[in-house]
């Protein structure tokens, strides 16, 4: 009993000794051993006196992290920082080994989180410092298993291993391990580096590296706030400066979108030219439209009219279109009637405001004078229409009339004139690119040929019932399709007989 007894209190002796951190590890301001690789030669000889030593064939040790070490490398994480940038432990034996292996492997460090097991050099599990100090406290253990193969204490402590790849970021990392059960909570960490490279992240390592980047989110987070709300506070004071401005440009739009309304021609205006009637229709694409038409009677009963289309629309254009039309009437009050003289007069005020105002607009214009019968046309702009009562159809091309006005200074050596002659029931149709460039949904344009057939279909009509059938037809083919251009139509139409003049 006595010789039973003290067994006993060896074997309790020697299990407390080995237990006890103050007798085997290191204090804290030691230089403790963290990193270890044991490789175990399965063909060692077992007979030898020295096995276990035999059974190493090497053993390699580096210096433990201190906590300022540790601390520095979070410092030196980022918010997408992987698991390989953390510090990994590497110390690996094979299952076939002593259990006395594990002891001194946790002996020889007091931070080794735990020791990855293999076979044949491959990968089989892990065991965590935490699980085996719970079996080595248990009464009789280190008796049992120490001089046993760890794959037989090995089969009493396996539970699930989380094995994650070294690429993923520390945040996932730190929240699939947080998932784990209960009592695999606190386990290590298993990080595959390489196809069969396998280490250790101490799970207190990870939660730290989490936490500071979670610092670092929170220091961002607030960091762009501040821009944020920077940037906010400017949008709003560039906003209220642009409500302001657009007030102001509304306001000066809606002036000139006045002044352009009350300058075209008024009904009661088309009905004082004997043996014509005339019908106008207008339609900007925006507030202000860059196209022009205008009719200005004579005396003697003769008339100007004129249709012409500024480049691009908006308040330039509007402008420059409410300079043609006041010089055109200025030089009808002064009685100018050779066209050349009055393109060129026109073309020159116009060249030399568009200069003043920096501007790169331009326009086509057509005039066509008429007086009883008889049209003079002047001037570059879209072809002319010219539709017999019969209703036969003639395209007449402005290209070789004239040029566009406010490209060049002088212009008077392109100017040229052509005559129609109208009887009773003849008439001519004016236009802008507006209403023939017009899309509808499948990108077909309205397109001068079906303006040209409709004006036929319909001639038998007054000259306002024309225009309004080519309106809606134009509109129906548009559809819902946005309009991107001014539209102007003129439907001139003969309603007198006065003889061929020629």
């Amino acid at each position: 009993m006595e010789k039973m007894t003290k067994t006993v209190t060896d074997l309790d002796r020697e299990h407390l000794q080995w237990m006890n951190p103050v007798h085997n590890y290191p204090s804290i301001g030691d230089k403790i051993e963290s990193t270890l690789s044991c490789n175990v030669d399965a063909t060692a000889d077992r007979s030898s006196g020295s096995t276990h030593l035999a059974r190493m064939r090497s053993f390699s040790t580096s210096q433990a992290m201190l906590p300022s070490q540790i601390r520095a490398i979070v410092q030196n994480l980022r918010m997408d920082s992987t698991l390989d940038r953390l510090h990994l432990f590497e110390c690996s034996l094979d299952l076939s080994a002593p259990g006395k292996m594990l002891r001194e492997a946790f002996d020889r460090s007091s931070v080794l989180p735990g020791v990855i097991l293999t076979a044949g050099g491959e990968f089989k599990g892990m065991i965590s410092r935490r699980r085996f100090l719970e079996l080595m406290s248990r009464p009789y253990s280190i008796e049992l298993f120490t001089r046993r193969p760890i794959e037989q204490l090995y089969s009493f402590i396996q539970s699930k291993i989380l094995i994650c790849p070294g690429q993923m970021p520390i945040v996932e990392a730190a929240m699939r391990c947080l998932e784990r059960s209960p009592e695999c909570l606190y386990e290590p960490l298993v990080v595959e580096l390489a196809q069969g490279e396998y280490r250790l992240v101490d799970l207190q390592q990870l939660l730290v590296a989490q936490s500071h980047i979670h610092q670092l989110t929170t220091q961002l987070v607030k960091k762009r706030t501040v821009q944020l709300d920077r940037a906010n506070a400017e949008i709003t004071l560039l906003n209220q400066r642009l409500q302001a401005e657009n007030l102001r440009l509304s306001a000066e739009i809606e002036v000139t979108h006045r002044l352009q309304t009350m300058l075209l021609p008024q009904p009661q205006e088309l009905c004082q030219i004997p043996g014509l009637e005339i019908s106008g229709f207008m339609e900007p694409a925006a507030e202000v439209g860059g196209d022009y038409y205008d009719v200005l009677t004579h005396h003697n009963g003769r008339a100007l009219i004129g249709i012409g289309d500024v480049t691009g629309h908006g308040l330039e254009s509007g402008v420059l279109m409410l300079m043609v039309q006041t010089a055109v009437r200025t030089l009808l009050e002064h009685d100018e009637t050779d066209p050349a003289i009055f393109l060129d007069v026109l073309n020159r005020t116009i060249y030399k405001n568009v200069r003043r105002m920096n501007s790169d607009k331009n326009l086509s214009l057509a005039l066509l004078e008429y007086d009883r019968g008889q049209l003079h046309l002047s001037g570059q702009h879209e072809e002319i229409v010219v539709v017999r009562a019969n209703r036969s159809i003639e395209r007449i091309d402005t290209l070789d009339l004239g040029f566009p006005l406010g490209l060049e200074e002088r212009i008077d050596e392109w100017i040229d004139r052509k005559t129609i002659q109208l009887q009773m029931g003849d008439g001519v149709v004016l236009y802008t690119d507006g209403i023939t460039e017009a899309q509808n949904d499948s990108g077909e344009f309205y397109g001068l040929e079906r303006l040209c057939r409709n004006i036929g279909r319909v001639w038998n009509a007054s000259a306002r019932g024309i225009g309004q059938a080519v309106v809606e037809d134009w509109r129906a083919h548009v559809g819902g399709h946005k309009v991107y251009d001014d539209i102007t139509l003129l439907v001139l139409k003969q309603i007198e007989e006065y003889g061929d003049r020629a």
